[in-house]
């Protein structure tokens, strides 16, 4: 952060000052140079599981819509109007919903 006010001019070559060795220990910190810790972080593993999953997720739900769309278009889709109705109640009272 560069600061071009002339008449903070001593404040503003401070600031510079602090901006930098901030950023500097940033960076420092991030890449790990100077602290002998060797803190890592994989993502990488975990990453590919949560994916794994989502795409798992996507396809049965995908195949769901699609046989209840069929059901729905051919006349045969008859809901559970007691479960449809307990699920909203239940849905609005843990949201609270007015």
């Amino acid at each position: 952060m560069r600061i071009y006010d002339q008449s903070l001019t001593n404040t503003a070559a401070a600031e510079s000052g602090r901006s930098q060795e901030t950023q500097k220990a940033a960076t420092t910190s991030l890449t790990g140079a100077g602290s002998g810790s060797g803190d890592r972080v994989e993502l990488s593993s975990a990453l590919t599981t949560v994916s794994r999953a989502m795409a798992s997720y996507h396809t049965d739900r995908a195949a769901k819509v699609q046989a209840l769309t069929e059901q729905f278009q051919s006349g045969r889709y008859q809901p559970d109007s007691q479960a449809v109705s307990q699920a909203m109640v239940g849905e609005a009272l843990a949201t609270g919903a007015k």
